[in-house]
């Protein structure tokens, strides 16, 4: 079939202007495709014909065999001018867009727009958006002109009013760019964020992905200003951090902790209300068990930005494997992540120590490490906050009968 082929009107349901796959009549002698017209009976639980509405005198579909074999015949009659055609191998491998006639875009964008004028009256939402997620699929341009039609502003509103729909949209909106100014105000505003956070929290797992792809976005938006100012903090923190106690997968829990990051660092009061809704315990936990060069990077920096302020010091002193997950990292990961749990351990055990905190890195290899550190290559700042925790708490390691007997000598050098 060539590109600008376009199927006749009497193909396309009524409903979904879609090719119809499976036809049926109803009573009123119209015919919709099966999937459609059983939607909008059966879940929406109308009793008149979409097209005229009339009332339908019985629910009964009947196949319309005749036109269902005219679509075939018409299917496979491009099908055999589209392979007369012998197109190239390089051709039959790109993206239908990019094979597209200037015609053929011209009539997608007319139906993009077509289908976006009619998404908030159609009682077929879901459709409707899937149809646009398709069309706008790997399409730059689609998706430019999506959004200067207002395209954001229309998804956001149905958002905020048809829940059934509400997956479907945040899908859509997930497909976006959404780094212009415009359309991050629109998914800010409270009746679009509010569902894209009850997605984060309780929907299924495409849904928790496109929610969080759209708060990725958002946050790496750079569109000016502070997009932590029109959300509640405290609701975000909350579900990214429920995110990662989930674990669903590696790819969730390390936009989860970009977001966290951003949002840290951004908002104010964020790291006390991130500590005091369980961040530190949440964090060692993971860093406990990751074994993803990302992930573990991204909680030694959150960590190393929640120790800055005391109730961090104190939540990460609490916690009992904390010490033990940091030190794990250490000469293991990466330089970086060396350099973040020395930056960790610095922050607990000189700016503000503890008994139990020096205990712990004694006897969970922390302060071998440290020692093992001084004799290898590192960045400065890496080597000089270890020979300072090294000088300051040699004298209480030194009393433990597993401290290392070939470092006792040179902790008196230090000294």
């Amino acid at each position: 079939m060539a590109a600008m082929d376009e199927p006749p009107q009497l193909f396309l349901c009524p409903i979904s202007m879609e090719l119809m796959e499976d036809p049926v009549t109803v009573s009123t002698g119209v015919t919709y495709d099966r999937r459609s017209i059983e939607e909008w009976l059966f879940v929406y639980g109308r009793t008149t014909c979409p097209a005229t509405m009339q009332p339908l005198s019985n629910f009964d579909l009947t196949p319309n065999h005749t036109l269902k074999r005219v679509i075939s015949s018409w299917l496979d009659r491009g099908s055999s001018s589209s392979s007369s055609s012998s197109p190239s191998t390089s051709t039959l491998s790109s993206p239908i867009h990019e094979l597209a006639t200037p015609l053929s875009r011209a009539l997608e964008q007319e139906r993009l727009l077509a289908a976006l004028a009619e998404l908030e009256e159609t009682p077929f939402k879901v459709t409707k958006l899937k149809s646009m997620r398709a069309r706008m699929a790997g399409d730059v341009a689609m998706q430019g002109e999506f959004v200067a039609s207002g395209g954001v502003r229309v998804v956001g509103r149905v958002m905020a009013q048809a829940l059934a729909a509400c997956e479907e949209a945040a899908a859509v909106l997930a497909a976006l760019p959404l780094s212009d100014e415009a359309s991050v105000r629109v998914v800010l505003a409270p009746e679009c964020i509010r569902p894209v956070m009850a997605l984060l929290q309780r929907g299924g797992a495409e849904a928790r992905l496109h929610a969080m792809d759209i708060l990725t976005k958002i946050s790496s938006s750079g569109s000016g200003g502070d997009w932590t100012a029109g959300v509640d903090i405290d609701d975000v923190i909350k579900s990214l951090l429920e995110l990662l106690s989930d674990e669903a997968s590696t790819r969730l829990s390390s936009r989860a902790l970009d977001v966290l990051l951003d949002v840290v660092e951004r908002a104010r009061g964020a790291r006390a209300k991130a500590v005091e809704v369980g961040a530190v315990h949440v964090l060692v936990e993971l860093l406990a068990d990751a074994d993803d060069r990302r992930v573990t990077e991204r909680v030694l920096l959150l960590l190393k930005r929640l120790c800055k302020c005391p109730e961090g010091r104190l939540a990460f002193a609490e916690h009992d494997l904390s010490v033990a997950a940091v030190a794990r990292t250490m000469l293991r990961v990466s330089e970086l992540s060396t350099q973040l749990a020395v930056k960790v351990l610095w922050l607990v055990s000189v700016v503000a120590p503890s008994e139990k905190v020096l205990e712990d890195m004694m006897l969970t290899g922390a302060v071998a490490k440290l020692l093992g550190l001084l004799h290898v290559e590192s960045s400065p700042s890496t080597k000089q906050k270890t020979v300072r925790m090294v000088r300051i708490h040699g004298v209480v390691w030194r009393q433990y009968a597993c401290f290392p007997t070939d470092f006792r000598d040179y902790l008196r050098l230090l000294d």
